[in-house]
């Protein structure tokens, strides 16, 4: 299985989308973003029992996980929300090289489901369900025979997955039971020396079902591209320099939108331009990683068909990493973070200052999504500290903490669907913790992961309009099974 192409906890080179991949060593969140050791033996995949040719390759993954949140923090729902989500996935890849040309064709099929847990009214949208759909369809041209030598490089057409640097802009989803899917073409080039060049353009796929209906009853309904929105991009990525192993990346991605006649959108017109720069962890040095993100272009308050007024949108986001790993039992590591993500000074003016996280991803450093999804990546001041620890080779926990602050107290607890426009509440959400812990029963087959989170509620989650009572409290157990 591919590699993780892009991983904000250690700043590794962009690469090939992954499929169907174990977490990666270096992933942000342990246990989540971290693989199970590895094994003595080589885990039981299919296409070895199968016997299949070296030019046909075959893998897949079964993830089941329970997720129960008590006392529900969004607007208007306080009680207890309980759901089981199921997603497969199994992915089928010729490669040609040896018997043809320098050619794979992959194709990767995604089954995801939700069920309601209990009596409860969980609402389910396309994060959740997609049953049965052609996740990844797609031809790749491998260039290394037409490049000097020790350069890598590929072209890319058709439906494919995505992690574009840090992930926080452009990600292959993990934690949630959907992933994005996008179909264009992308290619990248790697120089000898590490020096590696992504370019990207597609449109995104449109997950379907959309309806109530459809999705509470799991229905098979094959997904759509929308064509009016298009997304393009380009990404830069160093190679490890000097003796510090500094690593830095640089990115641009461009994304027009448009309304459908079935559906209204927030019409953006959006440039987001990125810097990136770090060191990875490593036993006994400080690591650290820094990343600014700009964003211009124009945008609508709402997707509602009266709102014709564009907007003048300026936003940022930032984040911020210290950490150090100390080489003795269990290799803890503790890291200091600060996340920033700009809101709306003002929402009766004609401009839109709330940072549009894009197709990113949040579960690593912003807690678990899924029914949780607390602390959004808009409208965010988030300080915190992260603790790590493997006390054994097939077990890794972490603990988090972030005080969930809202960069501008007029803007919208958006995943919370509150807001005070008279900026009376505040703007400390709460204080946010959350852990987890990952055991690998069987290596590279088999694992087991268990993990909580939970809200304290600030002055804004109590006095806000719209707000519940109570402090809310999340967790899941979860079981992956890799074949």
């Amino acid at each position: 299985m591919q590699g993780d192409a892009g991983a904000p906890s250690g700043l590794p080179r962009a690469g090939e989308a992954p499929a169907l991949e174990r977490p990666t060593p270096g992933e942000p969140a342990p246990p989540p973003g971290d693989a199970p050791a590895a094994p003595r033996d080589e885990p039981w995949r299919l296409g070895r029992a199968l016997d299949l040719p070296p030019w046909l390759h075959v893998e897949g993954e079964h993830r089941a996980r329970a997720e129960r949140v008590w006392r529900q923090y969004r607007s208007g729902r306080p009680g207890d929300d309980r759901a089981l989500f199921l997603r497969t996935l199994v992915r089928l890849e010729l490669r040609l090289e040896e018997v043809l040309a320098p050619v794979d064709l992959g194709v990767e099929v995604q089954d995801a489901r939700a069920y309601r847990l209990g009596d409860g009214e969980v609402p389910l949208g396309d994060t959740e369900v997609d049953a049965v759909e052609v996740l990844e369809a797609y031809a790749r041209l491998r260039l290394d025979r037409w490049l000097p030598a020790g350069a890598k490089g590929h072209v890319r057409a058709g439906r494919f997955t995505l992690d574009l640097g840090s992930r926080r802009v452009l990600a292959r989803n993990r934690y949630r039971n959907t992933i994005n899917a996008f179909t264009g073409a992308e290619a990248r080039w790697e120089s000898p020396g590490g020096w590696a060049v992504q370019a990207l353009a597609g449109v995104p796929v449109r997950r379907l079902p959309n309806d109530v209906e459809g999705l509470e009853d799991n229905e098979v309904r094959r997904d759509r591209e929308n064509e009016r929105v298009v997304l393009a991009g380009l990404h830069l990525a160093t190679p490890a320099l000097g003796a510090a192993k500094l690593l830095g990346e640089a990115y641009v991605l461009g994304l027009h939108e448009r309304d459908r006649p079935d559906v209204q959108t927030l019409d953006r017109r959006l440039v987001t331009a990125g810097l990136r720069f770090g060191r990875k962890p490593e036993t006994g040095t400080v690591d650290f990683e820094l990343e600014a993100l700009l964003q211009l272009g124009a945008s609508r308050r709402t997707a509602g068909r009266a709102d014709r007024r564009d907007l003048q949108h300026r936003a940022w986001a930032a984040h911020a990493r210290v950490g150090y790993r100390h080489d003795g039992p269990g290799q803890p590591r503790l890291a200091l973070v600060l996340d920033y993500a700009s809101g709306d000074r003002d929402p009766g003016d004609r401009r839109q200052g709330r940072f549009d996280p894009l197709f990113g991803a949040r579960r690593f450093e912003l807690g678990p999504t899924g029914l949780w999804g607390l602390v959004p990546r808009s409208n965010l001041l988030g300080p915190g500290a992260r603790f790590e620890l493997q006390p054994h080779a097939t077990v890794k926990a972490f603990a988090a903490y972030r005080a969930f602050l809202l960069a501008e107290r007029r803007d919208a607890w958006t995943t919370a669907r509150v807001v005070d426009p008279t900026g009376r509440a505040g703007r400390l959400v709460g204080h946010h913790v959350e852990g987890a812990i990952a055991w690998a029963a069987l290596p590279g087959s088999v694992e087991l992961e268990l993990g909580a989170a939970a809200l304290f509620r600030g002055d804004y989650a109590r006095e806000a309009p719209g707000t519940t009572p109570g402090d809310p409290l999340y967790g899941y157990a979860q079981l992956t099974l890799w074949f």
